[in-house]
């Protein structure tokens, strides 16, 4: 098996030079870019498995290419900004990155926060990478969930943590600090924000009704429960 491809988006040379070979001599591939326009050309032709995205891109606003990339790719996506503020922090959490780092940074703590996104993986551990539940059929390895009108739906690596989570817990109730402790993330408004993005893109993806869903129940105050019987494969 390949080693994981690592795609660097970001208009500072020395940034990129820098996150390349801390990068490479972790054993990691790296793709850099400067530009957005270039870097999109060539996931489109080579699917990265994490994207280092800075949001201070001089041909597109970064949250917006943050954004696009979770609901469109499988990639996990950690932005790296000199923006530090909470309220930026929450809002790229919000748009669907896995991760916010801020500059300046140690590599090191790049290397490690990229290999604990990948260490969530893309199954569940047991080689099995596709859930059938309730006429749906969620896909790991493809980031698509199939209707049961055949339909294809795709899922960012975001939503996918969380749709997993759930499967792997059918009918048991899933806490907040259950999902801050699997999914990781410092625990506190921004990280409660994020959960309820996800979970939201989740339920109109699987169709669910907002204000009754049938499947991912809120159990308010308690956390959630996902009602149905899950057979993995």
């Amino acid at each position: 098996m390949s080693a994981p491809m690592i795609a660097i988006l970001d208009d500072e040379p020395q940034i990129r030079r820098m996150l390349a070979e801390a990068l490479g001599e972790a054993g990691f591939r790296t793709a850099t870019f400067s530009r957005a326009t270039e870097f999109e050309a060539a996931i489109k032709r080579t699917a990265p498995d994490v994207c280092l995205v800075d949001l201070g891109l001089p041909d597109r606003d970064g949250l917006a290419l943050v954004h696009r990339l979770a609901l469109e790719s499988g990639a996990a996506i950690i932005i790296i900004s000199g923006r530090a503020q909470v309220q930026d922090r929450v809002t790229g959490l919000e748009l669907g990155a896995d991760d916010y780092i801020i500059k300046p940074f140690d590599p090191a703590e790049v290397v490690a926060r990229v290999r604990a996104r990948l260490r969530k993986g893309r199954d569940t551990g047991s080689g099995m990478t596709t859930a059938r539940f309730e006429g749906w059929s969620a896909h790991f390895d493809r980031y698509i969930l199939l209707a049961p009108n055949g339909r294809e739906v795709p899922f960012s690596h975001a939503e996918g943590e969380v749709l997993r989570l759930f499967l792997e817990s059918p009918r048991r109730l899933v806490s907040r600090a259950q999902m801050q402790e699997s999914l990781g993330g410092a625990a506190g408004e921004s990280f409660d924000r994020a959960m309820d993005v996800r979970i939201s893109r989740l339920r109109t993806k699987l169709d669910e009704d907002p204000r009754n869903p049938r499947l991912i129940k809120t159990i308010y105050g308690a956390g959630y429960i996902f009602l149905a019987e899950v057979d993995w494969r």
